[in-house]
């Protein structure tokens, strides 16, 4: 998977119980890392009276970020959000140049109602040459890099510390298969490693210190099952066909006189259908019918139906059946 997605020579990656645990995981690992270089132990002082450390996020930040920080001792008063443009990712010339070696910068690969990702290439480098450290939540987009055809939109997100994905969501890997990658082996072991005499292993990759997890299944098996079978052409095919699909979606709502609220960028689709009433009272109506299932989501203000289109199974006749099926439930709410 590393490979796969072009991390960093060295970089190091493990399981987790899903995406949240995944961003708790490398935002600890970050947190400790950046009071180490500050002359802080963590393990042995705790965090009561620790230096501060700055943590600055993205308006369009996503929940399990928020509480993947908030679980590691940031709460929201700690938080400094940059906004975000008209598809949800981060202003770059609005990001703060003033930063130091005690911040901690949340980036975003794949907005949860776009697909849009932060322009990492133009953050990073400077806030990791002032000393701070840069982790990548990218449950579902940061896999755009497993793509040629799309990884240039998250250009230059390898150059980050730390990262969070799943493959539970655009590999269809079951639950319980959340990814998290740092960089640096030892900024994760310092953060989760634990000591008993009982625990002695001489195990090159001892899960207990990469993990929160002690005890623990093989999370892998499902993922490495489906990596094989697809192979790094079949996993891109995923990639772009699934986007195409949400392109057509959009395409053929737009022409059935929906509104779309935001250019399609990877699998994600945003559509009204009128006022904020009408479109909840069709995502209510599409979910009974039952040729398809999409939920709702707010956007700037409004309600939308949010289309994800994330099975391997979708066909382009799925697609244009349940399009159609959308229409015919909004027109019999018009008439």
């Amino acid at each position: 998977m590393l490979d796969l997605l072009g991390m960093p020579e060295g970089a190091v990656a493990t399981f987790t119980t899903g995406a949240t645990l995944a961003n708790f995981t490398g935002i600890v690992a970050a947190r400790d890392a950046l009071l180490a270089r500050a002359g802080w132990d963590v393990n042995e002082n705790g965090l009561f009276g620790a230096p501060r450390i700055r943590v600055i996020v993205g308006d369009e930040v996503h929940a399990s970020a928020l509480k993947s920080l908030r679980m590691a001792g940031f709460g929201p008063g700690q938080v400094d959000r940059v906004p975000t443009d008209e598809n949800g990712a981060v202003i770059a010339n609005e990001f703060p140049t003033d930063t130091d070696g005690l911040t901690l910068v949340l980036l975003q690969a794949g907005n949860v109602n776009t697909g849009a990702s932060d322009p990492f290439a133009d953050i990073i480098p400077g806030i990791r040459e002032r000393g701070g450290w840069v982790h990548v939540d990218g449950a579902f987009g940061l896999w755009a890099a497993a793509s040629p055809a799309r990884r240039h939109l998250v250009e230059g997100v390898q150059l980050a510390d730390s990262w969070a994905t799943d493959a539970h969501k655009w590999l269809n890997a079951p639950y319980d298969s959340g990814i998290v990658i740092v960089r640096r082996d030892e900024d994760l072991r310092r953060a989760m490693k634990i000591e008993a005499p009982y625990l002695k292993t001489d195990e090159a990759r001892p899960l207990i210190h990469l993990t929160p997890h002690m005890s623990q299944k093989a999370r892998g098996v499902e993922t490495w099952a489906l990596l094989a079978a697809l192979g790094r052409d079949g996993v891109a095919d995923l990639i772009d066909r699934t986007s195409d699909h949400a392109a057509e979606f959009a395409r053929l709502l737009h022409d059935g006189g929906a509104e779309v609220l935001a250019p399609v960028t990877l699998n994600q689709a945003l559509i009204a259908f009128g006022d904020d009433a009408i479109t909840d009272a069709v995502i209510a109506g599409v979910q009974a019918e039952g040729t398809m299932w999409a939920g709702g989501t707010l956007w700037h203000g409004r309600k939308a139906m949010r289309i994800s289109v994330s099975d391997a199974a979708t066909t382009a006749d799925d697609v244009a059946a349940s399009a159609s099926a959308v229409l015919r439930v909004w027109g019999q709410l018009r008439g």
